[in-house]
């Protein structure tokens, strides 16, 4: 089975070309799009992906990094990602699989495939196995790859009263001083994420590095503090 020809072809299948460009424009992407919005999408990954079995974790990582590598649409990189989700790979969400989101978080060095990965793949991944992961969390959170700072900042989105605060912290910490928007933006939000459950934690921490914290970063923290 060739899996990215199958889902390159049902992708053109129900592409819209007259809404590509402004998709690609939104993104700021130089790979082209086929025009197929994300419902439209994982409908036909759920299709396309039906057949698939995976036998072992290595086969797993080489069908999603088949489509990764060898896309040549957005799309077929969001299938990819879709792809590293699906619910027969759970036995393979462990940390061995953290060099094929490695690949994915540095090569596609952008938000829209980031963010999932980081909140959606790796998250679980650091529930399941903090010890190991917290290690790795704190060395991406120290990388000089901006993605890798980013993902590790996001990684515990969703955890509510299950969030780590000494490894956010820690995480949050190296980047405090950057100037980049997509880190500032990273820490606002998983500080008003996390005031959802403790907002009064959240003023604190906010409080307490007022001045090592960007204004987008607090104004984003403390939106959801009342």
């Amino acid at each position: 089975m060739d899996l990215l020809r199958d889902v390159r072809k049902a992708l053109r299948a129900i592409a819209d070309p007259a809404r590509a460009p402004a998709m690609q424009a939104y993104m700021k992407s130089a790979m082209p799009y086929h025009g197929v919005p994300m419902p439209l999408l994982r409908k036909v990954c759920r299709t396309t992906f039906a057949g698939l079995r995976f036998a072992d974790a290595p086969q797993w990582t080489a069908e999603v990094l088949g489509l990764w590598r060898g896309a040549r649409f957005r799309e077929e990189r969001y299938a990819a990602i879709e792809l590293s989700g699906d619910r027969r790979a759970t036995p393979y969400q462990v940390p061995a699989a953290m060099p094929m989101y490695e690949e994915i978080v540095v090569d596609g060095a952008w938000w829209d495939y980031v963010d999932v990965v980081a909140s959606r793949r790796i998250g679980p991944i650091l529930m399941a196995n903090p010890a190991t992961m917290r290690r790795l969390m704190r060395a991406w959170s120290r990388s000089d790859d901006l993605w890798k700072r980013r993902s590790s900042i996001l990684s515990q989105l969703g955890f509510k009263g299950a969030t780590d605060l000494e490894l956010l912290y820690a995480c949050i910490e190296p980047s405090l001083g950057s100037r980049e928007f997509f880190l500032q933006k990273a820490i606002g939000w998983a500080l008003r994420e996390f005031a959802w459950t403790d907002p009064a934690e959240v003023r604190r921490y906010v409080e307490a590095q007022h001045e090592r914290l960007a204004p987008l970063s607090r104004r984003e923290a403390l939106k959801n503090c009342g």
